[in-house]
């Protein structure tokens, strides 16, 4: 889970443009995201799989966004990992007492990536040294990733507004992300956590 997690992580930033825009050219981004509150996590697996999390941990709860969002986490790959990768995201939101199944649109729910290996490069072009922190702490930003245990200590990042589509801006939603190496399951995560929202177009 090693790249998929650092990915998660280090991308909102990048995200900002594309749902800016996207609201400018009047799309359905019409909420303001304001905070993610009780962020939990597991492995799906136990001990069964290569790449697991170890450990992670996001503080303050809630996330405030924007805001600052204090970041630690250790993550282990015993194989390496190498192009292409395939991760798949489940997404749920819960309604009514039921979890229903977030479709994929514009690349947002329960979506399928065929190969991490490729957004991450057009998001950290090959070539350039890694971004903060990952640089700081010899962390790897593209792949392959070798096998072992990949360390990232307290470090602060400051997370940008995000819009958001009016039917994803408030609830609770649980995420799984099945990571895919050499058609085998290599990791797999689960996410919870709720989402508070408010419109801004008007």
């Amino acid at each position: 889970m090693a790249q998929l997690l650092f990915c998660f992580l280090l991308t909102f930033a990048a995200l900002e443009p594309f749902t800016s825009e996207a609201a400018a050219a009047g799309s359905l981004y019409d909420w303001r995201l304001l905070s993610v509150n009780g962020f939990s996590w597991s492995n799906c697996d136990g001990e069964s799989l290569s790449a697991k999390i170890k450990s992670l941990s996001l503080i303050p709860d809630p996330i405030n966004i924007p805001g600052d969002l204090t970041v630690s986490t250790v993550l282990e790959t015993k194989v390496p990992l190498t192009s292409p990768i395939k991760v798949i995201i489940t997404a749920e939101k819960e309604l009514l007492g039921e979890w229903m199944k977030v479709p994929c649109l514009d690349n947002i729910g329960s979506c399928t990536y065929d190969n991490v290996c490729e957004l991450i490069d057009t998001i950290f072009p090959p070539g350039q040294q890694c971004p903060e922190p990952l640089h700081t702490y010899g962390l790897p930003c593209h792949c392959p990733f070798k096998e072992g245990v990949y360390s990232l200590p307290d470090t602060t990042l400051t997370l940008p507004k995000v819009d958001l589509p009016s039917w994803l801006a408030n609830g609770n939603y649980r995420l799984t992300g099945v990571l895919i190496a050499d058609n085998k399951e290599i990791g797999c995560g689960k996410f919870t956590f709720s989402l508070e929202s408010s419109s801004w177009s008007f």
